[in-house]
C-alpha cells in the first residue's frame, strides 16, 4: 500500500509540474488542486479574464478623463480667438474677347473718332473679331472703352513697333529697380514689315501686339500704384481700403505723352521712405550681392585686443546700431572705425550697443553680442526690400506734412513734421497671439489719466476663470462695471458665463490711478480694432531689445513728448493737464494721420535702410502671396 501511495503521490506532483511550466505567463495559476486535475480554469482562461479587467479599468480611466476634461473647458469658458491668416487667392487673369472692338460702330460724336476707310486701325481692327487679350476684367473694360472711342494706334506707326512701345518694354525690364516683377509685363514683340502700312499683310500681329501692350501698361499702372497683392486677403491683421484706379484715364493719357517711360515709373509711391528703398535694393543689384564678411567664427574680444575681425564688428554696429547710438559715437567710429585696435571709445560704443540689444554693457565682445551682430545675407535684404515696397503701395502716395509713423518690426514711433527733425522712440506692440494690426487712421484726442475700458477678448480669455470661481474678482480690485446704459452694477451679479459665450455687452473698467495699465494718457484714433497708443507702469520693458508684449495696443517710451508733439502743445502743458488726477481730455485739431505699420526694412531719417525680424512671420505670408499671384499670372487660361 505505502509503495502504491507513492507512486500515486508522485504521478499527482509531476501532473501538477507539467501544469505550471505550460502556463508560466498566466498572471493567476490554478487555484486548487481539484482544478488542476479536472481543467475546470485553465491557464488560458485565467490570462482572458485578467485582460479584461485591465481593460475595464483603463475604460473606467477614460471616461473619467474626459469627464473631467469637459468640466475643465466648461469651467473655462469659450474664448475669443485671434485674426486668422489665410491661403492667399490672387486676381485671376481671364481671356477676354475684343470681338466687340471688331464692328466700326462708335458711340463717340466726335467727327475725329469715326473710323476712317484705309488707316491702319481700321484695316487691321476686323482681326480682333478671334483675339483675346488675358488680362484683367478692369483692364479689358478700359482697352474696350478706350479704343471704341479713339480707334487708333497708341503703340504702332507706320505698320511698325514704335518709339513708344520699345520705351514702354524698356520701362518692363526695369520694374526689378521698384521692386516689381518684369515677367509679369512680358509681350511677343512682332516682326518688322517692309513698308507703310498699306502693304503690310499681318495686321492680325499688329493688332494682337497693340492690345497686349496696353494690357501690359495697364496692369503695370495697377501694380505700380495699388500693389500686386490685397493685404485684406492675406489676414484678419490686414486692414485697408484697396486703392481705386481711374484706368480709362491712363490709357488716354499714355496714348497722349511722348514721356511714357517717366509715366509709368511715376506712378510708384512718391515719398523719401519709397525713393530711399528703392535706391538700396538698386546698389544691391550693382554690387552684384556684396557683402560685409561675416564676423569670424570664436571672435572674442577685449577691452586693447588688436584683432582684424573689430573692423568687422564696427561695420555690423554701423548697420544695426539705431541713430542715437552711432550720433553719439560718430567720433570714435571716425577715429578707429576702420582699425584693428580696440580702442577705448570702441569699447564704449559696444558697451553702448550691447545695452540697447538688452546685453550685460561689459566691452567684451563675445558669443552673445556676435548673435545681435548678426548681418543678413544680401539675399535676404532684397527680399524685405521688395516686400517693403509692396506694402508702400496700400499706403497714401503721400504719407502727410504730419503723420506718426509706427513701425512694428522696429518696435519704434516716429512723428514727423515737414521741416523738422523727426522725434522717434520706443514701443511695445502685441505679442503674437495678440498681434498689432496693420491700418491707417487719423489721431483725433489725447486723453489725461484714462480710464482703461477691458476689452471682450480680455475677459473671456484671461479674466473668466477667475470671475466663473469667484464673480465678485473685478469688486475686489477695484474695477467698475455698468450696463450698456451705464447704470453700475456689482461684479458679483452678472452671470460672466453668459456674457463670455453668447457675447453680451458689458462695460468693464479700470479707474485712472497709479496702477492704471494705460498709465496717465492716451492717444486714440478710434477704430474697430480698439487699437491706441498709450503710457504705461511697465516702463522696464523698454530696456528690452524685443518688446512685443502688449495686447495689441502701442505702449509709448514717450508718451508726453507724443501727446505734445500731435497736440502742437509743450510737454510742460503735458504735464499740467496731468496732474490733479482728473479724468480729461483735448480734441487734435490738426490733420495728423498714423500709420500702424509692419516693415522689416525701413530707412532712418538719414536714408539709411536698417532691417529688422519679422516678429508676427508676416513676410512669408506676403512671400507666398506674390508666389501666387506670380503663378496665376503664368498660368494660360
Amino acid at each position: 500500500m505505502v509503495r502504491v501511495g507513492c507512486v500515486l503521490f508522485a504521478a499527482i506532483f509531476a501532473f501538477l509540474t507539467d501544469s505550471f511550466v505550460a502556463a508560466p505567463l498566466a498572471p493567476v495559476q490554478a487555484s486548487n488542486l481539484f482544478d488542476s486535475l479536472f481543467g475546470r480554469s485553465t491557464a488560458r482562461e485565467s490570462n482572458r479574464r485578467y485582460r479584461k479587467r485591465v481593460y475595464r479599468k483603463r475604460a473606467k480611466r477614460r471616461v473619467i478623463y474626459r469627464n473631467d476634461y469637459t468640466r475643465r473647458r466648461a469651467k473655462r469658458g469659450p474664448r475669443i480667438s485671434s485674426p486668422k491668416y489665410y491661403s492667399y487667392k490672387p486676381d485671376i487673369l481671364k481671356n477676354i474677347s475684343l470681338a466687340s472692338l471688331a464692328r466700326f460702330e462708335t458711340a463717340s460724336t466726335d467727327a475725329s473718332a469715326l473710323p476712317v476707310g484705309g488707316t491702319p486701325f481700321a484695316e487691321a481692327r476686323s482681326h480682333l473679331s478671334s483675339i483675346k487679350v488675358r488680362t484683367l476684367p478692369e483692364v479689358a473694360a478700359a482697352i474696350k472703352e478706350h479704343y471704341a472711342k479713339h480707334p487708333s494706334f497708341i503703340w504702332i506707326s507706320g505698320g511698325k513697333v514704335n518709339a513708344k512701345a520699345r520705351e514702354a518694354l524698356n520701362a518692363f525690364e526695369h520694374a526689378g529697380i521698384f521692386g516689381l516683377s518684369p515677367k509679369d509685363y512680358a509681350v511677343a514683340v512682332p516682326q518688322d514689315g517692309g513698308g507703310d502700312a498699306s502693304q503690310i499683310a499681318d495686321y492680325r500681329a499688329l493688332i494682337r501686339f497693340e492690345m497686349e501692350l496696353s494690357a501690359k501698361t495697364l496692369m503695370y499702372v495697377l501694380d505700380a500704384k495699388r500693389g500686386r497683392i490685397d493685404p485684406n486677403r492675406i489676414s484678419g491683421y490686414h486692414d485697408f481700403e484697396r486703392k481705386k484706379v481711374d484706368l480709362p484715364a491712363s490709357i488716354a493719357y499714355m496714348a497722349a505723352t511722348d514721356q511714357i517711360v517717366e509715366y509709368l515709373e511715376s506712378r510708384n509711391p512718391d515719398n523719401a521712405e519709397f525713393r530711399a528703398l528703392a535706391s538700396e535694393l538698386v546698389r544691391l543689384h550693382r554690387d552684384g550681392g556684396a557683402e560685409l564678411p561675416s564676423i569670424p567664427r570664436g571672435t572674442f574680444l577685449k577691452p586693447g585686443a588688436h584683432d582684424p575681425a573689430v573692423v568687422t564688428v564696427m561695420a555690423a554696429i554701423r548697420l544695426l546700431g539705431s541713430d542715437t547710438l552711432l550720433a553719439k559715437h560718430t567720433e570714435a567710429l571716425a577715429a578707429d572705425g576702420n582699425g584693428m585696435a580696440y580702442t577705448p571709445g570702441l569699447v564704449a560704443l559696444v558697451r553702448d550697443f550691447q545695452r540697447e540689444k538688452g546685453l550685460r554693457g561689459d566691452g567684451i565682445v563675445g558669443r552673445r553680442t556676435i548673435a545681435r551682430l548678426k548681418i543678413t545675407g544680401p539675399g535676404d535684404k532684397m527680399a524685405k526690400l521688395e516686400l517693403a515696397m509692396e506694402r508702400m503701395r496700400w499706403l497714401p502716395r503721400d504719407l502727410g506734412d504730419r503723420h506718426v509713423f509706427i513701425n512694428q518690426p522696429a518696435y519704434t514711433a516716429t512723428y514727423s513734421h515737414t521741416g523738422r527733425d523727426p522725434f522717434s522712440m520706443k514701443v511695445v506692440v502685441g505679442k503674437k497671439a495678440n498681434q498689432t494690426y496693420f491700418f491707417m487712421d487719423k489721431i483725433e484726442t489725447v486723453e489725461f489719466n484714462p480710464y482703461w475700458g477691458v476689452p471682450l477678448s480680455i475677459i473671456a480669455n484671461e479674466m473668466a476663470p477667475k470671475l466663473y470661481r469667484n464673480p465678485g474678482y473685478l469688486d475686489r480690485i477695484g474695477y467698475e462695471v455698468t450696463t450698456l446704459k451705464g447704470r453700475r452694477v456689482s461684479s458679483r451679479s452678472v452671470n460672466w458665463y453668459a456674457v463670455v459665450s453668447k457675447r453680451k455687452q458689458i462695460n468693464v473698467r479700470q479707474p485712472p490711478g497709479p496702477k492704471n495699465a494705460l498709465g496717465q494718457l492716451k492717444i486714440l484714433f478710434p477704430n474697430k480694432h480698439a487699437i491706441y497708443m498709450h503710457d504705461t507702469p511697465a516702463k522696464k520693458l523698454f530696456a528690452r531689445d524685443k518688446r512685443a508684449f502688449s495686447h495689441g495696443c502701442v505702449r509709448l517710451e514717450d508718451p508726453r513728448g507724443m501727446a505734445a508733439a500731435v497736440l502742437g502743445k509743450s510737454k510742460k502743458y503735458i504735464a499740467s493737464r496731468i496732474a490733479g488726477g482728473r479724468n480729461d481730455k483735448d480734441k487734435v485739431k490738426a490733420d495728423v494721420p498714423v500709420y500702424v505699420s509692419y516693415f522689416t526694412a525701413w530707412p532712418t531719417a538719414q536714408g539709411t535702410v536698417k532691417y529688422y525680424e519679422d516678429i508676427y512671420d508676416r513676410d512669408v505670408y506676403l512671400t507666398k502671396a506674390i508666389k501666387a499671384t506670380s503663378a496665376a499670372r503664368k498660368r494660360r487660361g
